[in-house]
Parts: C-alpha cells; structure tokens; sequence
C-alpha cells in the first residue's frame, strides 16, 4: 500500500507490512505496554509471528489489526484493531472477529485507542456488517476495561487459563 487505509484526527492507518517488523518488536517489547499481554519477553521472531498473523487476517477475511502511526509519521505507536484469531479455549472467541488494542507507552492517556478502535469499528460495520465481535482483557486492565465500555463491549464470561492471570471476556453485538 502506498497511503494508508484510514485517517483519523491525529493518525494513520495501514495494513501490516514487513517494513512494519522492527516497530512491532519496539512495541511489544517495552515491558509496560506489555504489562497485561502476557509474561513473556517477544523475540525477533514472535514480533515476526504476529507481524505475519495480522497480514493473514488482512488477505483471508479482509480486515484484521492496523499499525497506527501519528499523521506523516513512520515510527508505529499502537497497534489496533479488529482481526481473526483463534483462541483455542471456546467461550465465543474462536472463529468470530476479535478486537484489540496495544498502544505504546509513550502514548497512554492520549485517547489514542480510542480514536483508533472508534474508526476501526466503524470501517468493519461499513465493510463487512455489523456482527458480533469478541475481544478479551488481562483481569485487572483497568483503562482497557473501560475503553471496552465506551466501544459498546458488554462483559460475557471469564476464562481463568491454566496460568497467568484471569481473562475478562466481552463482546459487541
């Protein structure tokens, strides 16, 4: 792509690309953003992975995550939007869009996610419908949990995997 898929107030919107690759490991690596992603410290590799899991979503069901850079900007701040996923652990998350949202930390309590998830949603029901969509928050996310509310996500079930923390479960209808 050569502009982005959409334009907000403050930000731009593009499909995943591999030029993407250096700024989702930034992202995902800083260990406050990923505070309520899991344990885990990404590797080149898992930054590879997901990189390539949100270009799939893009070329199998024609939507998936956006790499939002401030407007004219390269460097990527958040990474957000409705993608295909499958969870494994049922409880309405496989097989249905699925929304999320990582925002670095630099630009927390900027109502970045907002912003971007507002649009985001907004393109999905323009392009495919408004249907049900699903997204899960850490137990405990509090500023996730609330930006979930403001999105129309209503809380449906609790996942409690076999370790690590609590999954909240919402979903939009």
């Amino acid at each position: 792509m050569t502009a982005p898929l959409l334009t907000t107030a403050r930000f731009d919107l593009w499909q995943p690309a591999l030029r993407d690759l250096a700024d989702l490991l930034d992202l995902t690596r800083d260990e406050e953003t990923r505070r309520f992603l899991g344990s885990f410290v990404p590797s080149e590799m898992d930054a590879f992975n997901r990189l390539h899991r949100n270009a799939g979503s893009w070329a199998l069901h024609g939507y998936g995550t956006f790499m939002v850079r401030e407007r004219g900007q390269d460097r990527i701040i958040a990474n957000c939007g409705v993608f295909r996923s499958h969870r494994g652990f049922g409880q309405g998350l496989d097989d249905v869009p699925e929304a999320g949202w990582i925002v670095h930390r630099d630009h927390w309590g900027q109502g970045v996610a907002r912003e971007v998830m507002e649009a985001a949603l907004a393109w999905f029901d323009s392009a495919h419908g408004r249907q049900r969509i699903a997204c899960m928050i850490e137990d405990g996310h509090v500023a996730s949990d609330a930006l979930a509310g403001k999105l129309g996500f209503l809380r449906y079930g609790l996942h409690q995997p076999d370790s690590g923390a609590a999954l909240v479960l919402y979903e939009r209808v």
